[in-house]
């Protein structure tokens, strides 16, 4: 299952994210360090499900379908409080660094509101610019990895010269346990013009591992607490200077949940409104803070950005897709008649053939062909899959 980070220094709302996302019972409490351990729990990106269009009930094995909006499950990994100096031990040290090998993408939440010092203690609402807090996490880990690479760099170069050996292959080695991939060095390696690796200093090692961690690691920026007063300048500074930047209230969108799971309102994350279902039952205490919401979040913003925050991860950053893939082409079902029920993300530019390794290995070596069941026709193995595409494969396995 996609594993995606959530980081950030203590205090700035990890806890309350990874809550509101995963509807989970993380401790939140206002000092750092409340999350000491990694928690792992299943958050669910959004797509329009084909059950809409094929005007067919759809039986979800994994997530659910509700008014033919599909909810695909990823993991989320809640990891301790980042301070600067993690690389060198500070705060929580390697710990937090470990916990991130295995994440494909980082959620970097930042306090918008600049109520929380460099260290994650808090203070006094606007005193601190959180534009100081995006780029620190980038170094961490960079450093990080270089920390890695640069004990064993002299060896590995001369191996490198004097054996012949594939550069990329032998960078990726080393850093398989920080959950880089050899497409992600050999990315790095592309845009780089200077190739006498015996000759790099610490610099040039650095900036070839900033371009691998582009991909290895990409950082979505969450700007937090957007329904404090200090946050709006602050989010459009942090647009203005950044290409992925979200605004969420990570807490107004676990006090909607919460409130949807109550019967109190009706809502779905990523909504920009929510219904009241029966307002007696509403405490004059509730009615107010619902209505901050709507007023300072919802109408202001267009959500709460958590949902939004998840799928950009998953679709734009990470570049998944969501394929449907049944056995039954005709009634796009699996051999127990359930229709449409698994819904996949590959990586965009999969063919049949990676779907059919996707679903079982031993599918994927038996693989004969494959049907586009929208359209009833077999088609190459090849071919480019899309968003939403219900595949029957065929295997010989």
């Amino acid at each position: 299952m996609l594993q995606i980070a959530v980081t950030g220094k203590p205090n700035v709302g990890k806890s309350s994210f990874f809550n509101s996302a995963t509807l989970s019972e993380v401790e939140v409490a206002n000092y750092p360090f409340t999350t000491i351990d990694a928690n792992a729990a299943i958050a669910y990106v959004t797509s329009p499900c084909p059950c809409g269009e094929l005007e067919v009930t759809c039986n979800p094995r994994t997530g659910k379908c509700e008014e033919h909006i599909r909810y695909i499950p990823v993991e989320l990994i809640d990891v301790a409080g980042l301070v600067p100096g993690a690389h060198e031990g500070k705060g929580l040290g390697n710990q937090f660094l470990d916990d991130l090998s295995q994440a494909r993408a980082l959620i970097h939440i930042i306090d918008a509101s600049g109520s929380t010092d460099a260290e994650g203690n808090p203070c006094e609402a606007g005193s601190h610019d959180p534009l100081d807090d995006v780029n620190f996490l980038k170094g961490e880990v960079t450093m990080w990895v270089y920390s890695i690479l640069e004990r064993n760099w002299p060896r590995l170069i001369r191996k490198v010269m004097s054996e012949h050996l594939n550069f990329a292959k032998v960078i990726a080695e080393q850093l398989s346990g920080a959950g880089v991939f050899l497409d992600d060095v050999l990315e790095a390696e592309r845009s780089i013009t200077d190739t006498n690796y015996d000759k790099w200093e610490k610099d040039e090692i650095l900036d070839f591992i900033e371009k691998i961690l582009e991909h290895a690691k990409p950082i979505i920026i969450v700007a937090n607490k957007i329904d404090t007063p200090t946050a709006y300048e602050n989010i459009q500074r942090l647009q203005e200077k950044y290409d992925q930047v979200i605004p969420t209230s990570a807490e107004s969108e676990l006090a909607l949940v919460n409130a949807q799971k109550a019967g109190l309102i009706k809502y779905q994350s990523g909504d920009d409104h929510f219904t009241i279902v029966d307002e007696a039952k509403l405490s004059d205490k509730q009615k107010a803070a619902l209505m901050y919401i709507d007023e300072n979040v919802l109408k202001k913003y267009g959500s709460t950005g958590i949902q939004e925050t998840l799928n950009t991860a998953v679709y734009d950053v990470l570049n998944e897709i969501v394929v449907y893939p049944v056995e039954d082409e005709h009634k796009y079902s699996d051999q127990k008649g359930n229709i449409l029920p698994d819904a996949l993300l590959i990586p965009k530019g999969s063919n049949p053939r990676d779907l059919a390794y996707c679903i079982h290995t031993d599918i994927g070596e038996g693989f004969t062909h494959a049907i586009d069941a929208r359209r009833n026709m077999r088609i190459s193995s090849e071919q480019e899959l899309k968003q939403s595409d219900i595949i029957s494969i065929i295997s010989n396995k």
